[in-house]
């Protein structure tokens, strides 16, 4: 008799393949916004070129089906990794080039649309391979690891690509344009490694995840299991009240997102607060990844021991209401770090904390059925495509009406997420985890 494989637990690869995803995520769309803004773009542009690269992310559903279609998911995972390790290496090289912005555009539009595919792959392995116990166990750790992404990404890398512009290659951090090229392509050398590396862990320890009921043979089939997988969404019961809470439940983080970091970043001139990559860097990836991991741990064990169905309004409050300390940092704009620290962590913490819940009611509510892995797809598409949206407008809007009115706006685009969660309808059980490990 031969003994069973040991079984890994989902510790050692849930956190390592949300971040993964997460690090792909905000490098396209968030980190490179501030590197346009470095190289000279003004905020409408800048947030606007970053936003586009969200449509991958959108329409990622129409790619499920195909995801299903060939091999395993985690074969899907590790290919899109290698590939994403290698594009961002290719992206470091390109900007080398004379006049490279075309050429990296292509090169970052391509990427978007791998790493579309990794986060479909890797919620399949995620949906399929744990049950829904599981699911909500592993819930907080799933949106933690995610969460640590964007602070690692918007702190960390754009930290060291201040450090690198004016210690290293000794240039004027305060003056935007292209001697930043230097200093963000070690950036992207840097993300193409660490994607290499999360491939090489993922091939050790990642579970293969389920095949989906009627996997397609064909091409002709995938779209088959497309058209139906579309056709069995819109028969869901309060459908389009769940398409509603997944388009607007981040509305206003949307808005947010983009001008927050331009914000920081701008001279008091501009009505900003003058902070170079370094400072941008620290606060948020030393004080807003401690306040993002808290909230995070503490929204799964709040969820955990309430259940969502009670605690999802106040979730939609703990997202929403703290976005109040830009306003306020416009209006008086501070010139003491720890004032201005303490305003990021405020609403990193309640972001992290409730955004457990968005991920939750996708998982539970929206997805179960035939086509689980499809329908979270459609999910989290709908709210990239609400950042999508957010984000090409967001930096004209900001242009237009000065930091203090934009973000005075912002607050305002927070109603239409309290609506959605007070008609959010629950038809499935709500799983609660302290029954679970009791």
């Amino acid at each position: 008799m031969h003994a069973s494989p040991p079984k890994i637990s989902p510790l050692m690869w849930v956190p390592s393949g949300y971040f993964t995803m997460a690090l792909t995520y905000m490098t396209l769309t968030s980190v490179t916004a501030i590197m346009f803004k470095n190289l000279g773009m003004g905020n409408g542009k800048a947030a606007e070129y970053a936003s586009y690269l969200l449509l991958a992310y959108t329409i990622k559903p129409l790619f499920a089906p195909f995801v299903e279609m060939y091999r395993t998911k985690k074969f899907f995972v590790l290919c899109a990794q290698l590939t994403i390790g290698l594009g961002f290496i290719g992206v470091a090289l390109v900007m080398a080039l004379p006049n490279y912005m075309a050429l990296l555009m292509i090169f970052f539009w391509a990427l978007s649309f791998i790493g579309a595919t990794q986060d479909i792959a890797s919620d399949g392995v995620y949906v399929t391979s744990l049950d829904s116990k599981k699911q909500s166990l592993y819930c907080g750790i799933q949106s933690l690891s995610w969460n640590i992404g964007p602070i690692v990404a918007s702190g960390g890398l754009v930290y060291l690509s201040g450090k690198l512009h004016s210690g290293y290659f000794h240039h004027d951090a305060m003056v935007f344009g292209p001697a930043w090229i230097d200093a963000w392509r070690i950036i992207f050398f840097i993300v193409g490694g660490i994607t290499l590396a999360m491939a090489a862990w993922h091939l050790r320890v990642m579970p293969e995840g389920a095949r989906a009921e009627s996997t397609p043979t064909s091409v002709a089939d995938a779209f088959q299991i497309l058209w139906d997988s579309f056709a069995t969404f819109f028969q869901k019961r309060d459908v389009w009240l769940m398409i509603s809470f997944a388009f607007l439940f981040r509305l206003s983080i949307g808005f947010l997102e983009k001008i927050g970091l331009f914000f920081m970043a701008d001279p008091l001139s501009k009505g900003g607060l003058g902070l170079s990559n370094e400072l941008l860097g620290i606060i948020y990836g030393t004080y807003g990844l401690i306040a993002v991991l808290l909230g995070s741990l503490l929204g799964g064990i709040f969820v955990a021991r309430r259940g969502l169905q009670p605690t999802l309004f106040l979730l939609c409050c703990a997202v929403n209401i703290p976005n109040v300390t830009f306003l306020f940092m416009s209006i008086y704009q501070p010139s003491n770090l720890l004032i201005i620290t303490v305003g990021v962590a405020i609403e990193k913490f309640f972001f992290g904390f409730g955004s457990v819940g968005f991920m939750i009611y996708l998982m539970q509510q929206l997805a179960p059925g035939k086509y689980t892995t499809t329908h979270y797809a459609f999910g989290t598409g709908l709210m990239a495509l609400c950042m999508m949206v957010t984000g090409i407008i967001s930096g004209h809007l900001q242009q237009l009406m000065g930091y203090v009115s934009y973000f005075g706006f912002v607050m305002i685009a927070t109603i239409p997420s309290f609506i959605v969660c007070w008609f959010a309808p629950f038809h499935n059980k709500d799983t609660n985890i302290s029954a679970v490990t009791e």
